[in-house]
């Protein structure tokens, strides 16, 4: 065949029984490649140690006719000095393959996927720890070259900026990922070794007052469907907040006045069964069933829960506080207080405090260690008169916040 030139190349058809390689006479070992698809590339054929090698040099139009001949030069001025150009181009790949595994995004999703998304149902948030906003910048980063001191810059900049509780929980996802990376042998050390959590923090204890839980409830029936039923459902189960949320209607008894969230959506990994009140049920009955079939009990769209939870949260608060009385302002709160008030309120109507765990699912208090093991006994009965006796002193709480009789002790 002739020499190629960009003309040539450009109206060369391909056979459709099978692949071509023609050869440029005026660079030996120089080959057009055509498929039978008619895609073309470029390529060069030579020895080396006694074997037959070829290198791809790229995809024709993109790699032109000039630039192709070029390159192919270059490999057979390599093969004439005694190197193997496919195999350089190859260890090369793997290389840039290495390194490219090697990046912290890389390792930090190795490291979602593989440790925390089978073992944490909280592993979305650990996700965006580790690859938004305060540590976008590292995503491409050689993870080998993230230091002690590239830590505490970003540690300290988040604390800096007024967020300390998230700097610890930012802390303790670099703590664990840092961690498994040298068990993995990623690393031979962690950069995190010695660093201690950058901010104390101090347990809760806030629990809402008659006046403020009724102002809740209030503010939460004028929000609505959805998130004001998901408020009104915290208060009355006392629930975990994702438990609630991602609520879904086969986990509904109706019948059976019951509610059991499976031990896939449980934070302790075990299923539990919330007795239904009739103030719980009668908020069931009333929500609407979106999606067909109706999957989730709270959502707007029904592929997928309700979110936008800080934003609608805020917005309940701000409602809540005009539902005060007069000179009393609602102290700042969040909806897992409504958790920890259900536990005091029921405590304070005289329910065990054994009874008050079992409701909560704890697994943990006067159910832990050696108890957990042997008692297993769940108190249903009890924790269904609990249930009762806390939606039916709300009712009484709604029409008389201030009434003393409602709670004994309860300020």
């Amino acid at each position: 065949m002739p020499a190629f030139t960009a003309r040539s190349v450009e109206l060369l058809k391909p056979d459709p029984e099978k692949r071509l390689e023609l050869p440029d006479s005026a660079l030996p070992g120089f080959y057009l490649v055509v498929q039978p698809s008619g895609a073309k590339s470029w390529a060069v054929r030579y020895r080396a140690d006694g074997k037959p090698k070829k290198l791809t040099l790229g995809p024709y139009p993109r790699l032109g006719l000039g630039d192709a001949r070029e390159r192919a030069r270059t490999a057979l001025q390599a093969v004439s000095e005694g190197r193997d150009p496919a195999g350089e181009k190859a260890a090369d790949l793997q290389e840039q393959a290495a390194a490219t595994r090697l990046t912290f995004g890389a390792v930090a999703a190795d490291f979602v996927a593989r440790y925390a998304k089978p073992r944490n149902r909280s592993w979305p948030e650990t996700e965006r720890l580790l690859t938004k906003a305060d540590l976008e910048p590292w995503q491409a980063r050689d993870v080998r070259g993230i230091g002690r001191r590239d830590v505490l810059d970003v540690i300290d900049g988040v604390v800096e900026r007024g967020a300390p509780i998230h700097a610890n929980r930012l802390f303790a996802a670099l703590r664990k990922m840092f961690g498994w990376a040298v068990e993995r042998g990623v690393l031979d050390a962690s950069p995190m070794a010695a660093l201690k959590p950058p901010s104390p923090e101090v347990a809760r204890d806030r629990v809402l007052s008659d006046v403020e839980l009724a102002a809740v409830w209030k503010a939460a029936a004028e929000v609505g469907y959805p998130f004001g039923t998901v408020v009104q459902l915290l208060i009355l189960t006392g629930q975990r907040r994702s438990e609630v949320l991602d609520a879904e209607w086969r986990e509904i008894d109706r019948d059976g006045r019951m509610w059991t969230i499976p031990r896939q959506r449980a934070k302790n990994d075990r299923a539990h069964a919330v007795p239904l009140s009739d103030a719980a049920l009668g908020i069931l009955d009333a929500l609407p069933r979106i999606g067909k079939p109706a999957r989730f009990l709270f959502t707007t769209t029904g592929s997928s829960p309700f979110s936008g939870v800080s934003k609608a949260t805020e917005r309940l608060s701000k409602l809540a506080a005009k539902h005060m009385p007069d000179a009393v302002l609602l102290e700042p709160w969040r909806l897992h207080d409504l958790r920890r008030t259900f536990a005091s309120g029921c405590a304070r109507l005289g329910v065990g405090i054994h009874v008050v765990e079992k409701a909560l699912n704890h697994t943990s208090g006067t159910f832990g260690g050696i108890v957990g093991v042997y008692q297993l006994h769940d108190f249903a009965d009890e924790r269904r008169q609990a249930l009762d006796n806390w939606a039916s002193h709300l009712m009484v709480l709604l029409d008389n916040p201030r009434s003393t009789g409602a709670m004994r002790g309860m300020k």
